[in-house]
């Protein structure tokens, strides 16, 4: 149940240091050197989290944060501040711009990893208390037809295995494709109704079960 993290820093070697870092507790780890760099990763495969400096070329992360929060796509996406600016106000402007937490350099491994599994966990929970919610109807295995919405069968299977709880990982283990084929399925939905997260996905398969059919 590895989780996909972003780090966007324009100085090598930290980007270097803190993606180590962040590896070293089993996440799967990409980097980008720019803000710009980075929503062109996104563009592909939306991470669980983003970890960003302030000051880049170009974009920086502010300008990167509120380009996340305006999208339907990442606006649920926690972000990360790691910066060497520390002052008050540049605190409270990453805060308006839609922040999750805010670290200063030099970064303490531990602080950040403790923030990072923070954050996580919780965006976790919620996911596990809405397949609490689906699965509190009795039916062991949702039923949602999704083909008025123009998903695929594929893409319907991979939405009713993500209302269950389950990772990218053991729904590609269940329905016998690869992760990134996983991955790709949960794209196109997010896309195709608007959704910004899995959460929706689940929510929108419970509301699809009609609750007159018999089970």
């Amino acid at each position: 149940m590895s989780k996909r993290l972003l780090v966007v820093d324009d100085e090598p070697n930290l980007l270097l240091a803190v993606a180590a870092c962040l590896k070293a507790e089993s996440y799967e780890v990409s980097t980008a050197r720019s803000g710009r760099e980075a929503l062109l990763q996104m563009a592909e495969t939306v991470p669980d989290l983003v970890v960003s400096d302030i000051r880049m070329p170009g974009m920086d992360g502010y300008k990167l944060a509120r380009q996340l929060r305006g999208s339907q796509r990442t606006s649920l996406v926690p972000i990360i501040f790691l910066s060497a600016k520390d002052e008050t106000a540049d605190r409270i402007e990453g805060f308006r711009a839609g922040i999750d937490a805010y670290l200063t350099k030099p970064f303490e491994p531990d602080e950040l990893i403790a923030v990072v599994n923070g954050i996580l966990n919780r965006v976790e929970r919620t996911h596990s208390q809405i397949a609490r919610l689906v699965g509190s109807t009795g039916v062991e295995e949702p039923v949602a037809n999704f083909q008025d919405e123009e998903l695929t069968e594929a893409e319907n299977r991979v939405a009713v295995a993500v209302s269950r709880g389950l990772s990218n990982k053991e729904i590609a283990a269940e329905l016998e494709i690869s992760v990134r084929t996983v991955e790709n399925h949960i794209s196109h939905i997010l896309d195709k109704k608007r959704f910004s997260n899995r959460v929706e996905i689940a929510r929108y398969v419970f509301e699809q079960r009609d609750p007159r059919s018999p089970s």
